[in-house]
């Protein structure tokens, strides 16, 4: 497989560190980022290259030259003007007979791309698109996906703000068939998110491929500040899917969210005051936020699977708006018991993911390679404190909502809420063992 990388960038909002050097080549841990991506590359089995260059071309060909140097075949296509992410790709649209890899030239990223690959031929896909949350949502253009993660809508920025949206971002990195270049005219300015992707979303098929792992581009000095300090701690490969990962799961109602059992609608939904910075502080560790919730009042014929979802795309929003993002989200519909007025016997069944039995942490554990043995669950009910110790977690109550005194299970360790089990989680400080 080829791959295509985006280098023509002015980087002007770079100022000076610019003047003289294309942003792609500008310097993270000594080396280039465009060198960092060429590395990734060929880690992965990708050895041919063509750099789409503009701005400063020169600068880079002198650098990589012909790649040989890197084990790679490195080729250049130069734009006479900048004409948007797709305008370069068309011109080159007779070397591109078989799918291929796009990858934004300010992007550093260390992602098993074996695994990207491999899910676009599973699904047949003539684009995919990495995906992940954000903690910026507002100035985000989201990416809307169903239970298959095909992509079934994109919603531009500014979003209208009596709507909820999931949290999911475009990454700017891509899979695409040769196919999709029909969709793009020859020298005309264009952008695959906002100009291409909206419109061929119902004519192709175009899927989400979803990750945590570290995505971050460089476009302004501050990111480009956190970049470097990020990859000084060794951060940036440790979050790569090889590497297995801690996580923080916790419950929903009750615990993150106001201890109403009975939401029907996002209307209802109220997050606790402390949660969204609660979780943030998941964010800025090196855990994994992700949240287990059953929720019963599906198979009792209270509330669709449409209903819970636009309650958690509520609750994403909240967060994104707050700067905090949840990694993962899985909820159980199902209820064994049957006698309810109305009741949906489609999951009115004995299952493997109701909590207290952990099939969707053995979900989350295969969808992110987590570590559980050094990982925590944190709830306000005993089910909750059953599936973490059930899945060898440390397990962490919290007095909302329940208060774990709807059962005999006791935690490992009790707080008064969310934020105080986050803080000794992330700070390590001692708190007491219930005996």
């Amino acid at each position: 497989m080829k791959a295509i990388i985006l280098a023509g960038g002015r980087g002007e909002r770079m100022g000076k560190k610019t003047l003289n050097t294309p942003k792609p080549m500008l310097k993270i841990g000594g080396l280039p980022v465009l060198e960092h991506q060429i590395n990734l590359l060929k880690r992965y089995g990708l050895k041919e290259v063509i750099i789409l260059t503009h701005y400063l071309s020169e600068v880079i060909e002198k650098y990589f030259k012909d790649g040989r140097d890197w084990g790679m075949k490195i080729s250049y296509f130069k734009e006479k003007e900048p004409l948007g992410t797709t305008g370069g790709i068309k011109e080159i649209a007779n070397k591109l007979k078989d799918d291929f890899l796009v990858i934004y030239g300010d992007k550093m990223l260390d992602i098993d791309l074996t695994r990207v690959i491999a899910f676009h031929k599973n699904k047949k896909s003539a684009c995919t698109l990495v995906s992940h949350p954000t903690s910026h949502l507002e100035d985000s253009d989201l990416v809307e996906i169903d239970k298959d993660q095909k992509i079934i809508a994109f919603h531009p920025k500014p979003h209208p703000s009596n709507q909820y949206f999931r949290n999911l971002v475009n990454a700017a990195i891509y899979i695409m068939s040769p196919k999709i270049l029909r969709h793009i005219k020859r020298g005309v300015k264009a952008d695959f998110g906002k100009d291409i992707f909206p419109k061929i979303v119902r004519k192709e098929k175009m899927y989400g491929y979803l990750t945590a792992e570290y995505i971050k581009d460089i476009g302004t000095s501050a990111r480009l500040i956190q970049v470097q300090k990020d990859y000084q701690k060794g951060k940036i490969s440790r979050l790569n899917r090889e590497n297995k990962r801690r996580a923080i799961f916790f419950d929903r109602d009750g615990t993150i969210s106001q201890a109403s059992y009975e939401i029907f609608r996002p209307g209802s939904f109220k997050l606790f005051p402390w949660s969204a910075a609660a979780i943030k502080k998941i964010n800025e560790s090196e855990f994994l936020a992700i949240v287990i919730t059953n929720q019963p009042a599906v198979a009792k014929g209270f509330r669709s699977i449409d209903d819970i979802a636009a309650i958690q795309c509520k609750m994403e929003t909240i967060l994104g708006e707050k700067g905090a993002k949840l990694d993962g989200i899985y909820f159980c519909p199902h209820h064994p018991d049957k006698g309810y007025k109305g009741e949906n016997q489609k999951y009115k069944i004995k299952c493997s993911c109701r909590k207290p039995k952990i099939g969707l942490v053995k979900k989350a554990k295969r969808d992110f390679n987590i570590d559980l043995k050094h990982s925590y669950f944190i709830g306000d009910s005993f089910r909750d404190i059953l599936c973490g110790r059930n899945a060898g977690m440390t397990t962490i109550g919290v007095k909302t909502g329940r208060g774990c005194q709807d059962g005999d299970a006791k935690p490992d360790y009790l707080f008064d809420n969310l934020s105080q089990a986050v803080n000794f989680v992330t700070s390590f400080k001692k708190a007491i063992a219930i005996k």
